[in-house]
């Protein structure tokens, strides 16, 4: 075999509120399904970063990480892809106003926990619900786990 395997490195941000968690409803190729806002790391770019990004672009929202939430390895079902996800929990600062929500997204929506496990056949990934769940566990690790070298 000539081909590297590398997995996608992803992020998203467990988001809560008064109960409530920060979604996105999104279009994809199975119809519209819930998730974090989440996506893929770019080129040169931090992870800590790269979730900042990504809840801005999916929802309008400041995001500011303050710890790490878990790791997670998930290969897709019958398919030849891996997901490495690095989940940050943190704070919102507030909206964006104006801003246009990434190609794809439908919706932001703060559901709580139960609305997002009676809604789990919808669900981008069995990784949105153990996000949250981990969250409601405590899982926080300091971003200090975490190291970024640049140039």
């Amino acid at each position: 075999m000539n081909r590297s395997w590398k997995p996608n490195v992803t992020v998203a941000a467990v988001i809560e509120r008064g109960g409530r968690f920060l979604v996105v409803e999104e279009e994809t190729a199975d119809g519209l399904r819930f998730n974090q806002p989440a996506g893929h790391l770019e080129e040169g770019e931090s992870l800590v970063a790269a979730a900042t990004r990504e809840v801005l672009e999916e929802t309008a929202y400041r995001f500011v990480p303050e710890f790490l939430v878990g790791v997670y390895q998930w290969p897709v079902p019958d398919g030849d892809i891996t997901y490495l996800r690095f989940a940050f929990g943190g704070q919102v600062l507030g909206e964006s106003t104006g801003a246009q929500l990434d190609d794809g997204i439908v919706r932001a929506v703060w559901l709580t926990a139960d609305e997002l496990r009676d809604c789990t056949p919808r669900h981008r990934s069995p990784l949105v619900m153990r996000c949250v769940d981990d969250w409601i566990a405590g899982r926080r690790y300091p971003l200090e786990f975490i190291t970024h070298y640049s140039g």
